[in-house]
């Protein structure tokens, strides 16, 4: 039973815009973004369907893909890995997408919980560190959630294109 409504269509937000989110305990702000954690009081439920590993948290109505990628990826990949997802309907579901960043914030939680490494439940994979989001800054920016350090950022697309990020796709709960 969804509590908890969370923005699902992308933007482009302004730092000013991101430090006001809600459902969000902000311990530290600068101009790039936040350090903070999730105020949310999660129901994650994980399940095999049709052999696929999804978290359904039933907080919030959405369903995550439990491990998201092995490996770090450009932007475009990231979105093709994505279409991909869905082309092979992973669990059966054909609308995979990235999470805005609500979405993935609202994974942050307030202490290390993943192997004392991330601030994320174990409940998912440790190894995406930082993730994309769908949501801009600007022209050539996007925002960017951080479990390694429990942090909200924005980052430049070329720089971090080559670096590289994680994908952990969402979709609702029907």
């Amino acid at each position: 039973m969804r509590n908890i409504t969370l923005r699902s269509s992308y933007k482009k937000l302004s730092v000013s815009q991101v430090h006001s989110m809600s459902n969000v305990s902000i311990l530290g702000k600068d101009e790039n973004g936040f350090c903070g954690y999730s105020t949310i009081s999660h129901d994650y439920n994980l399940k095999i369907i049709e052999g696929d590993t999804v978290v359904v948290d039933n907080a919030t109505g959405l369903m995550w893909h439990q491990s998201g990628t092995g490996h770090r990826m450009a932007r475009d990949e990231a979105n093709e890995w994505v279409e991909d997802l869905n082309s092979e309907g992973y669990a059966g579901y054909h609308d995979w997408r990235l999470p805005t960043l609500e979405e993935a914030v609202s994974l942050l939680e307030s202490s290390k919980k993943n192997e004392d490494y991330l601030y994320i439940d174990p409940v998912f994979s440790k190894e995406q560190a930082w993730i994309w989001t769908g949501d801009r800054y600007g022209s050539v920016s996007f925002w960017e959630v951080r479990f390694i350090a429990g942090d909200v950022g924005r980052g430049d697309d070329m720089l971090n294109s080559l670096i590289g990020y994680f994908v952990r796709p969402v979709r609702f709960v029907e």
